[in-house]
């Protein structure tokens, strides 16, 4: 982390200590210049004719300005816009530049005024939630990935006080975004650590170790489990590598740690590839780099039975985490391989680099036997997603017309958007095979539908299920400040928040 955060709600009796800077939006309405001179008369400043002018007819506008009695040293001004753009993800967004932005310098005290929920209440579902988002920002601003750089510096420490109308729910929103954003740096240090040394059995220790500290229940089956549980899916694509795999077992128990009796069991599976060459079809050289972040779902289901447990969320969890390294060797599967599976189906690989689903279709067969209410995967799991919808859009399949349309709000309320993809039975000619009960690449045209369609064959149809391929959204994104340097958590805020409500 960049800085050694202290956030706390901020008191009436405001007291600027040294080396403060005050942070105060004002909205784009007709009262916009006589509140930038209140401004100026609050702080006792005098602001240029030039910065007044650009700000006040800039669509954009900030202005940042030193005071010299140092009661605060600067005072950052942001005009906000609420209009037809206005997205619930500026204030998240703009934190996150702006603190990320206070690396270099000597700040150690921030003053965040929130402005009046009223004006933005049709842009969030609630006040608590409103001021959540600025708590999420401050968080993103300050994630950084440093551990293999020789000069890193522990990070500088920074008091932030929050002011806000209701001091009571910026309590409340506190409380609960450093209860996530901690759940949901774990997962991102997870997908931006290299293949080297985050191997299948690293894997499964770091989220071990950190499921035990939440009093998370937790098994991890090693090869020869899982050659005993008959997991011939995870075991043919993790042959190739010297690093065997593992098959990952969370469990938070909401209805053992409550006396109300039972919750919703959900499951959720994650695919944990904790680096993916493609194999014998092996993938084109650039920007493999990043597929050491094919172990995304794994994380995200990780992070999100953390938060869920450090929050005491009253639902039942379980986490299902297939692990492996798919790597080229005398050892690898090979293109026209027949695998029988955990459920006794049988795969023909017809494309070693379409792995995940494989190593899915034993996860998924472990869900729908323990009976969950509801089954949720996550996998970075084809390119023809992101060619479909864009880099920022995790595609959704499922035949649950309600749940899409609750987790399709929960991811505009989160800005981690999803965008339901056709689930239609005819999309399962492509996967046909004429030597296996099914075929692993249904071919280029669809098949990102074609992929949801072949884990569909593993899933009990009479319990609810959902697929999310969040393979373009785990990338560094250009689309937002806390998305261009590292890989991207995607999934563990909207599932924490469908979760939380469901």
């Amino acid at each position: 982390m960049i800085f050694k955060l202290n956030l706390k709600s901020g008191n009436k009796k405001i007291i600027y200590k040294p080396l403060s800077v005050s942070v105060r939006y004002l909205i784009a309405n007709n009262k916009l210049k006589a509140n930038l001179s209140s401004i100026e008369k609050i702080f006792n400043i005098h602001l240029s004719e030039l910065q007044k002018k650009t700000f006040l007819s800039r669509d954009n506008s900030e202005i940042r300005t030193s005071k010299q009695d140092g009661k605060p040293d600067e005072i950052s001004i942001i005009k906000v816009k609420v209009n037809e753009k206005f997205s619930p993800d500026y204030f998240r967004n703009h934190l996150a530049g702006f603190v990320a932005s206070l690396e270099k310098e000597e700040v150690k005290h921030l003053h965040i005024f929130i402005p009046d929920y009223g004006i933005f209440k049709n842009y969030f579902e609630s006040e608590e939630y409103y001021y959540q988002t600025f708590v999420e920002g401050v968080y993103f601003g300050n994630y950084t990935f440093s551990s293999y750089k020789s000069d890193k510096k522990e990070g500088k420490e920074l008091n932030i006080n929050f002011y806000a109308d209701n001091e009571k729910k910026i309590v409340t929103a506190i409380d609960t975004a450093e209860k996530l954003m901690e759940s949901v740096f774990f997962t991102r240090d997870l997908q931006n650590e290299p293949g080297i040394t985050l191997i299948p059995s690293e894997l499964a220790n770091r989220i071990a170790a950190a499921a035990i500290k939440e009093k998370i229940k937790i098994r991890i089956f090693d090869e020869k489990e899982i050659k005993k549980r008959k997991m011939g899916g995870l075991q043919a694509v993790g042959m190739g590598s010297e690093n065997p795999p593992r098959f990952i077992v969370a469990e938070y128990n909401a209805s053992g740690r409550s006396k109300k009796g039972k919750y919703k069991k959900i499951a959720l599976v994650g695919k944990g590839i904790t680096f993916d060459s493609g194999g014998i079809s092996i993938k084109p050289s650039s920007k493999m780099g990043e597929m050491k972040a094919d172990m995304s779902g794994a994380a995200v289901v990780a992070g999100t039975i953390l938060a869920a447990s450090k929050a005491k969320l009253p639902v039942d969890l379980i986490g299902i985490m297939p692990c492996a390294e798919n790597m080229p060797s005398g050892k690898s599967m090979r293109p026209g391989d027949i695998v029988t599976t955990a459920s006794g189906k049988t795969i023909e690989v017809d494309d070693t680099d379409a792995e995940g689903r494989i190593i899915l279709s034993d996860a998924l067969d472990f869900a729908s036997k323990l009976k969950p209410d509801l089954i949720i995967d996550l996998a970075t799991l084809t390119g023809a997603c992101v060619v479909a919808l864009g880099e920022f859009v995790a595609g959704m399949f499922t035949k649950d017309e309600k749940i899409s349309m609750q987790l399709y709000k929960t991811g505009i309320k989160t800005h981690e958007r999803l965008w339901s993809m056709p689930m239609w039975d005819d999309f399962h000619d492509a996967n046909k095979s004429d030597v296996a009960d099914v075929k692993n690449y249904g071919g280029r045209w669809g098949a990102a539908v074609h992929a949801a369609k072949f884990l569909e064959n593993f899933v009990d149809k009479n319990i609810p299920w959902v697929h999310l391929d969040i393979a373009s959204p785990t990338s560094p994104l250009e689309i937002n400040n806390y998305s261009k340097k590292f890989m991207n958590p995607f999934g563990v805020r909207l599932l924490f928040d469908y979760l939380k409500n469901i």
